[in-house]
């Protein structure tokens, strides 16, 4: 499929059903180039459907795919595995392989009634992650600070005790 330079549909997928577009016009000049975008979304699959907020970003994707972009959609296994800290009270359950298997399996069938799954790139964060030494998650963890990470909400809630006495 050829990607659409559309200008009336390149309008509408930024204009309609979103709240706001970072740097809108540099998007904007990337669409219209003809060029083929690879646009991502990530889920961990920590329960056997995706969450109904998915829907909103499938559907805003499903647009990008009717242009011709190229999707992605990242499954989160290795995060889901070693229970990833983003929750909002507590880090989520860490599952089994066969457990994470089964989820990943029902999200691909959910995701493909919003995109065509036949033309998604389907990829697994454990592709990456599971190859990094512990030499390799050190050095990245110092590229951020703890006052960095303290203010992200998905790592530190204000109802955290311990944050609060650090």
């Amino acid at each position: 499929m050829q990607v659409s330079t559309d200008k009336k549909k390149i309008d509408e997928l930024l204009k309609r059903r979103v709240a706001e577009v970072i740097v809108e016009e540099d998007l904007r000049k990337k669409l219209l180039s003809g060029e083929v975008l690879r646009i991502k979304l990530g889920a961990d699959p920590t329960a056997p459907d995706i969450h109904l907020g998915h829907a909103v970003a499938l559907q805003k994707l499903k647009e990008f795919q009717d242009l011709g972009h190229q999707i992605i959609f990242i499954i989160g296994d290795y995060t889901a595995k070693i229970g990833d800290p983003s929750g909002k009270s507590k880090t989520r359950p860490i599952l089994t392989n066969e457990e994470i298997r089964a989820n990943a399996e029902t999200y691909l069938t959910q995701v493909g009634k919003i995109l065509d799954i036949e033309k998604v790139e389907v990829r697994y964060n454990s592709e990456w992650l599971d190859k990094l030494s512990l030499e390799e998650v050190i050095k990245l963890t110092a590229k951020a600070t703890y006052a960095q990470i303290a203010q992200r909400a998905d790592f530190i809630s204000s109802k955290t005790s311990w944050a609060r006495q650090a």
